[in-house]
């Protein structure tokens, strides 16, 4: 019987030039890139990969988890996790490693996820803050988009919010919290003189739900639709479909929690 060895991780990265967390043909993702510098730092070692969840092309990471299984164990991990990042590409970091079981699954278990959206709008930016915000190049009624961020907090059926569902899609989840602020944290000195961030907290979010919420705030903020319309998506028996999908550099995954 082969003895494997199990590892949580927790790692950040800059989204902006990957097509995503897992790997895909013909196209640079995360996944790819966390996998072959383990090749690299680990030769003589078969090992592999698995994140607590993926991210879409574009979106980013301040905070996230992936469990690493190898067929050997890692005698000194101080020194794997600093050969580790050294080898990794400069918009990729391992944050710290810690041995786990194979009781432990990193899909199943149950965590909170907070995501943040950074934006702003008027006058086009400069090209660097491409990576990190959405530019929305006309004007936004900020108070009516904060008044409906609120009411997707609670458990319900977030039909309208889930890319593409099918009649098997599990489309019930539950938003903790969601706040539309003024961005003061993430800043640099191209920044534009305001911008904005919602901050969302949850448990079961849906494929590219943050994404489709946005897009619903955008085209609240714009007035392209009205506060009955935007009702009516919260409740999932409506089956209210939904195709704006604000664009995925405005995205960061901020933080992951494991419910214990």
């Amino acid at each position: 019987m082969r003895t494997r060895f199990y590892y949580l991780m927790e790692i950040q990265y800059l989204g902006f030039r990957y097509h995503g967390w897992q790997k895909q043909p013909n196209v640079i993702t995360v996944q790819e890139m966390i996998t072959k510098t383990l090749n690299w730092v680990l030769p003589d070692t078969a090992s592999k990969v698995l994140a607590s969840g993926r991210t879409d092309a574009k979106v980013s990471v301040n905070h996230t988890f992936i469990e690493v299984f190898t067929d050997q164990k890692i005698e000194d991990l101080d020194f794997f996790l600093k050969d580790f990042n050294n080898n990794l590409p400069a918009d990729v970091k391992a944050l710290s490693v810690e041995p786990t079981n194979a009781e432990f699954n990193i899909i199943q278990s149950e965590k909170v996820k907070e995501y943040h959206y950074y934006f702003a709008y008027g006058e086009k930016f400069h090209p660097y803050c491409a990576a990190f915000m959405c530019n929305i190049l006309s004007d936004l009624d900020i108070e009516i988009m904060q008044k409906a961020a609120v009411l997707f907090v609670g458990k319900r059926d977030f039909y309208s919010y889930t890319f593409r569902p099918n009649p098997e899609t599990k489309t019930i989840g539950e938003v903790l919290s969601c706040e539309l602020i003024e961005n003061t944290e993430l800043t640099a000195s191209f920044f534009p003189e305001k911008s904005f961030v919602v901050k969302v907290r949850g448990i079961g979010f849906k494929r590219n739900q943050i994404r489709l919420m946005m897009g619903m705030l955008f085209e609240l903020g714009q007035h392209e639709k009205t506060w009955e319309e935007f009702l009516e998506t919260l409740d999932g028996e409506n089956r209210v479909k939904l195709s704006y999908n604000a664009p995925a550099s405005g995205l960061q995954l901020h933080e992951v929690e494991f419910l214990k």
